[in-house]
């Protein structure tokens, strides 16, 4: 805090202080220069903050700080100024970055997680890493709660959305009956919509949750309201008339038009996690409401498969673990019986590519299914984004194999896929990792999401560059394309 005393006023004051004094210097560049001071040191010192002795950063730290002070205390020209920023990121910012690392330290290996949340799942980790702080959490099930309590123990945290009301939420937030809130956000269970179940949309219990979100947003009426889930909502079918036939898209069809009462304009896109930055090929669904007559802009992307708008390419399985290889890894294993069919495939092969006269005998039953059935006996690729993390790497249908070594992805590679930091907990057995990380949604379709939500309230203008880019490969798949069922 003494160390992040001198830097906050710096933040809040700089502007006023350099106007008083006349001073002739350019204030705008003081951030930038120390963000980019603060860049090189990091990358420089890394391999020192495990090495040297916390007292040795004490001392260097409050001189390069008080080295800071003074160069603030007589600027009067820019070179002076850069001398702060460069002191300054040598004093505030290496300490807040040797105070986590030895409070993680001395919290020990069952408290690291604790630590460092103190001390500063994927949709609100996304929504964090672009500027949105979540002040309420809402997680029915209980190891993932214990996950979420032991991370982000300052936020409240409620269970079964169908026992609360708005006004208890926004009490339990911290925030007053009548308080303006930015953004609500979440993903409503998506079994009763995915097409590997029944689909029986708003008349499962799962999909009512579903309809209590959009209840509690049309009371508690943030001026932004995000909707994820599978690629199933655009088909699930539901009456949209009473006593009514189930049609082809008439879940959405309930779901747009109660938005619509409720005051919002929606837009909404199938996207594909890995044209954010994500290493996995993963499509969902985002509404995202805006109150009001106009709609908030489509998810600008960071990357892309095909290069036509010149944005990097696709992250890949082996970028995003490359370095995991000498870490203790925690996974389930596959049955002897599957292995050993496992054993007869390399790098990004699956079941078509086993022997001829083996095939029948390792698919069993399903060898009569039609379809591609690509999932079975799948070894992913290292120069490809992983494929959707599913809740277990040894479903049948859906593995999940090491491109090389024998057994079902790890947790560890699952948080890597899905953009979880490394030292996130985790509650639970190996079984409920896989699960919770499974479930979530990508980190960088989060940020991806947030920057999108904090551009529209700066009032940015969406960039022309990507008004073609085709974030799904489905057709049909936009609030511009997608036909409801019905005349609205």
């Amino acid at each position: 805090m003494l160390f992040a005393i001198p830097y906050c006023a710096t933040q809040s004051f700089l502007v006023t202080y350099a106007e008083a004094r006349n001073l002739n210097i350019t204030v705008s560049m003081f951030f930038p220069v120390y963000a980019l001071v603060l860049i090189v040191l990091r990358l420089s010192l890394r391999n020192l903050f495990d090495k040297v002795p916390f007292g040795t950063f004490l001392l260097a730290g409050s001189v390069s700080l008080l080295l800071a002070i003074l160069c603030l205390a007589g600027m009067k020209n820019n070179l002076v100024m850069f001398l702060a920023c460069f002191f300054l990121a040598g004093g505030y910012g290496i300490m807040s970055s040797v105070c986590q690392s030895t409070a993680i330290l001395l919290a020990g290996k069952e408290k690291r997680g604790l630590a460092n949340s103190t001390y500063y799942i994927g949709l609100d980790l996304g929504m964090e890493a672009a500027g949105i702080e979540p002040l309420l959490y809402c997680e029915n099930d209980r190891k993932c709660r214990m996950t979420i309590q032991a991370m982000r123990p300052q936020g409240a945290l409620i269970g079964d959305i169908n026992q609360y009301s708005a006004t208890e939420i926004l009490q339990m937030a911290g925030l007053e009956s009548d308080a303006k809130v930015d953004v609500m956000f979440g993903g409503p269970p998506c079994q009763a919509f995915s097409t590997a179940g029944a689909r029986r949309a708003f008349d499962d219990a799962r999909g009512n949750v579903f309809l209590k979100y959009l209840e509690l947003a049309s009371e508690i009426k943030p001026t932004y309201l995000i909707i994820e889930n599978v690629r199933g909502l655009l088909s699930a079918p539901y009456a949209v008339e009473r006593h009514g036939q189930p049609v082809k898209g008439g879940a959405l069809h309930v779901i747009l038009r109660k938005l619509e009462e409720a005051g919002y304009s929606v837009s909404f896109n199938l996207y594909n996690a890995a044209n954010f930055g994500a290493p996995q090929i993963r499509e969902r669904v985002v509404l995202i409401g805006k109150r009001g007559e106009s709609k908030a802009p489509y998810l600008t992307p960071t990357h892309e498969c095909d290069g036509q708008h010149g944005l990097p390419p696709w992250k890949t399985f082996g970028e995003a673990v490359g370095d995991l290889k000498a870490r203790p890894m925690q996974h389930t294993d596959f049955p002897e019986k599957r292995l050993k069919y496992f054993r007869m495939l390399k790098e990004g092969e699956y079941w078509k590519d086993l022997p001829v006269a083996v095939q029948r005998d390792a698919m069993g039953k399903a060898f009569e299914l039609s379809g591609g059935k690509t999932g079975f006996y799948r070894r992913i690729r290292f120069d490809r984004p992983s494929p959707t993390l599913v809740t277990s790497p040894t479903m049948p249908a859906t593995d999940l194999c090491h491109p090389t070594e024998d057994r079902p992805l790890s947790v560890e590679e699952y948080k890597r896929v899905q953009g979880f930091p490394d030292d996130w907990r985790i509650c639970g057995n190996v079984a409920d990792m896989y699960k919770q990380i499974g479930n979530a949604v990508p980190v960088a379709l989060g940020e991806a999401i947030g920057r999108a939500i904090i551009g529209d309230m700066n009032g940015d203008e969406p960039d022309e560059r990507f008004a073609d880019f085709r974030h799904s490969r489905y057709r049909l798949t936009n609030d511009e394309t997608w036909q409801a069922p019905v005349a609205r």
